[in-house]
């Protein structure tokens, strides 16, 4: 099985470390396409006005100038000769839950691997702020039994799987739950302004945790109860249920 991982943290992150620790327990064909440097909250978003260079750093591993769907993209076109079997996104250092999966280029590199045809898992750990111990404990333990599942699956086209670890050591984690994503309340996010040496305003978001209620069954609730999160997600988000009212509306 060959596979390809990535990420949103950069190629020196020591999740994608973690990470290749994990695939190397099902395969000994492992690649690595990521983004050079730092790319949280980059969401979907594709390098357009700016040509994007690939770094090799050894013969399986390579960085992207770009985002994590420009790695992706340069990953399936360019490094690798054929399909992968598998995508592995992450380990995301940080949580991607609910609706923050939507800036999350940890989970859009998945997304890119969906639309591609290739089976896509985004994976991260939650963190916990003043944690003295190992923060991936619970990723190193209980990735491998969340991931194994995954494989043989039956996931329709153009799905991917969310994977979210809690922030424990890994003998504390409850187990693993399949659940839907939950909602966060964003009307209470945060934007700090402050100024910097040249008197000048800047602005700095999500400094404060957002407001969330954990919904019965939700991505949410089944860390806060010590479970690692499965959550399928779907590239359709055609609103079904509005659809034919819609569609009223504009009949002539």
């Amino acid at each position: 099985m060959r596979i390809l991982l990535t990420n949103d943290d950069g190629i020196f992150a020591p999740g994608l470390k973690v990470l290749e620790e994990i695939a190397a327990q099902f395969s000994d064909d492992v690649w690595v396409c990521a983004p050079h440097e730092e790319q949280s909250g980059a969401g979907h978003s594709l390098s357009l006005n700016a040509p994007v260079r690939l770094h090799k750093h050894d013969e399986r591993r390579f960085s992207v100038t770009g985002t994590p769907t420009d790695a992706v993209t340069l990953g399936l076109r360019t490094v690798l000769d054929a399909k992968p079997d598998l995508i592995l996104s992450g380990v995301n250092r940080g949580a991607n839950l609910a609706d923050d999966i939507t800036y999350s280029g940890t989970v859009s590199a998945a997304i890119e691997g969906a639309l591609a045809g290739v089976r896509s898992i985004a994976l991260s750990q939650v963190l916990k702020r003043g944690a003295e111990h190992e923060q991936f404990s619970a990723t190193r333990d209980w990735a491998a039994k969340a991931i194994a599942p995954l494989l043989d699956a039956p996931l329709p086209d153009r799905t991917l799987v969310n994977v979210n670890f809690p922030p424990i050591l890994a003998d504390q984690v409850a187990g693993i739950r399949a659940v839907r994503q939950g909602f966060h309340d964003y009307s209470r996010g945060s934007v700090v302004e402050g100024k910097d040496p040249r008197g000048l305003p800047y602005y700095w978001f999500g400094l404060h945790a957002i407001e969330h209620t954990l919904d019965h069954g939700t991505d949410l609730e089944a860390i806060d109860e010590g479970f690692v999160s499965v959550t399928p997600l779907q590239l359709d988000l055609t609103h079904h249920a509005s659809l034919d009212a819609l569609a009223g509306r504009y009949e002539t």
